[in-house]
């Protein structure tokens, strides 16, 4: 299973930003990781280093690893359109990325955690595949036994106005992937460009 179960205070050090978390941590012990922190000295990072850098943050942030992201890197290539572009748009398509963006979760290893517990349905069917790409018109919803469970439901923080490619009905606890979203409307601090340069060489 694609994850990572390691300190993710000490991930987000590492970048200087919350990409694993609310960064609660962060601006108390914001020195990178290491025995001497800040005071090590450090050359200015290379050209192979920043690029490497801006994979590993990308894989942080979405939950997956080397095989799978370099699968999904080989699928946006194939894709008519911006390859760097493309990537974001099918790491953003993923079902665990979807459930978290329509707020039903608090992080995407919480999202992770309830597509891997079949608490999630696609187009009425049960889904425990993370890594599933929603398609445009697609429907999420809580499995009916799951709707009923007020500690999942409980969790929901209410879907971000700003993600205009889906649409959530509170009411009746679903929600749609309308169409893959534009990259200036994903709100991730990536630099798809340099992932694109790193597999290019």
């Amino acid at each position: 299973m694609a994850r990572y179960t390691g300190p993710k205070t000490k991930i987000s050090r590492i970048f200087g930003e919350p990409i694993l978390g609310n960064g609660k941590w962060l601006g108390k012990n914001s020195n990178p990781p290491g025995q001497h922190g800040a005071a090590r000295k450090r050359k200015t990072l290379g050209e192979y280093a920043l690029q490497l850098r801006e994979k590993q943050k990308a894989k942080y942030t979405y939950g997956v690893l080397e095989r799978q992201f370099r699968k999904t890197f080989e699928e946006a290539q194939r894709l008519k359109g911006v390859t760097g572009e493309n990537l974001i748009k099918l790491l953003e398509a993923r079902l665990d990325n979807t459930v978290f963006r329509l707020g039903l979760t608090a992080s995407r290893p919480e999202a992770r955690q309830l597509v891997n517990h079949k608490h999630i349905t696609v187009n009425g069917e049960t889904m425990n595949i993370p890594s599933y790409q929603c398609k445009p018109g697609d429907v999420i919803a809580y499995r009916p036994k799951s709707a009923d469970n007020s500690s999942l439901t409980s969790k929901n923080r209410g879907k971000n106005p700003k993600f205009s490619w889906l649409d959530w009905n509170e009411a009746e606890k679903k929600g749609v992937f309308i169409t893959f979203p534009e990259r200036e409307s994903v709100p991730e601090n990536i630099k798809e460009q340099l992932i694109v340069e790193l597999y290019s060489k």
